[in-house]
């Protein structure tokens, strides 16, 4: 991408990854669309290549990169075509298993992120509740100690991965304190009382499956906890910092796919005896579409080498968030312009860039919750 924070290994990774997704991955989009899933080897045949274990340390069976592979890998995913296949990958790699790795015990690390690393075991995040979304600490799932184990009850909603996932790590209430009564739990699936609910239907990222999740007395041992006691909510707005930057990384990267389809529609659209590229009102259209998604990158690309050289830049991150996201809506709908009413059509990818992109100013933190982060680390 011709950027300092990228070297040759980069440059390497990213020509391996995007030969990768080009060939085995985009050729299956309209598929899985349609299908609204895509098979689990695509998680084996990623693991087998290391593509799931990138930045993680080589004893768990990761690679030992850096950060900066993992934006490498959520850019090139972009090129699948499918912004579902993109993220459920993300979910699994860059959200459920970070925390196992960062506040996870050893036998935690050998029994699920080994697996998950290798694409054997696939994961999950449940933070969201009917009740509570951008508000982590309304959360009603409640675990309660009983001997040596816990017991869980109560409902999540909203989960990637929630079909197909073989373990989720689970955010539960443990106590009455707003802040310090939240715990996280790793459960499997073939866990007694836990059910998977309905698979949801949603208005894009459809090869993702996406469900809701009941527990039921659900019993698991203290070894199934991951950090303190307690410690929950700082433990998961640690792993939204990360969420939120990868995300960042696939807005910019998806925003550069939709002008690459207005771009080459442009050249090839005549109107009025000549492309319509060639009238300003379309140039200056591409040339404002580029521009945002550079000034985009430049924000993700220094929250990242912030965020690799060991600094916590909760606000930067969360205007990359807000300021990505947001520019990869425009930027989506503006290409969807320039096809006209090809645009709205099933058969062109844009439409499906469009729907997909508008995820990306809910998940991992709303716009509204991402400006509000902003202004108290303003100090307001």
């Amino acid at each position: 991408m011709g950027h300092f924070i990228f070297n040759d290994t980069h440059d390497t990774l990213r020509a391996e990854i995007r030969r990768y997704v080009e060939r085995e991955l985009a050729p299956h989009a309209n598929e899985w669309e349609e299908a609204e899933y895509f098979p689990d080897s695509v998680f084996w045949e990623m693991g087998r290549l290391g593509y799931l274990g990138l930045r993680y340390p080589e004893e768990y069976g990761g690679s030992g990169l850096d950060y900066y592979s993992a934006i490498v890998l959520a850019e090139e995913m972009t090129r699948a075509q499918s912004g579902g296949v993109g993220m459920a990958v993300a979910v699994h790699a860059e959200m459920a298993t970070p925390p196992i790795l960062k506040f996870g015990t050893e036998e935690q690390k050998r029994r699920y992120l080994v697996p998950a690393v290798k694409g054997k075991k696939i994961a999950a995040l449940a933070i969201t509740e009917p009740g509570a979304g951008s508000d982590v600490s309304g959360i009603r799932t409640r675990a309660v100690q009983d001997g040596g184990d816990w017991v869980i009850n109560g409902s999540k909603i909203y989960i990637t991965n929630g079909v197909r996932a073989d373990f989720y790590l689970v955010v539960t209430r443990t106590g009455d304190d707003q802040w310090g009564g939240l715990t996280l739990f790793l459960v499997e699936k073939e866990t007694p009382g836990f059910t998977v609910g309905r698979k949801l239907k949603k208005v894009g990222m459809h090869a993702s499956d996406t469900a809701e999740l009941f527990f039921e007395n659900v019993r698991v041992p203290d070894a199934n906890r991951v950090g303190d006691v307690g410690q929950g909510f700082y433990n998961i707005m640690w792993e939204l910092q990360g969420e939120r930057l990868i995300g960042a990384a696939t807005a910019v990267a998806g925003a550069e796919r939709a002008l690459e389809m207005a771009m080459k529609y442009a050249g090839e659209r005549e109107a009025f005896g000549r492309p319509i590229g060639r009238f300003q009102v379309i140039r200056h259209k591409l040339a404002q579409m580029a521009t945002e998604i550079e000034a985009a990158r430049a924000l993700v690309y220094t929250c990242a080498w912030r965020w690799q050289n060991g600094e916590y830049p909760v606000k930067e991150i969360s205007m990359a968030k807000l300021f990505a996201s947001e520019m990869a809506c425009r930027v989506a709908d503006e290409a969807l312009q320039i096809h006209g009413g090809a645009g709205y059509m099933l058969e062109y990818p844009v439409q499906r860039v469009w729907r997909d992109s508008r995820l990306l100013r809910i998940g991992a933190g709303t716009d509204e919750i991402m400006r509000e982060v902003i202004a108290k680390q303003m100090g307001f």
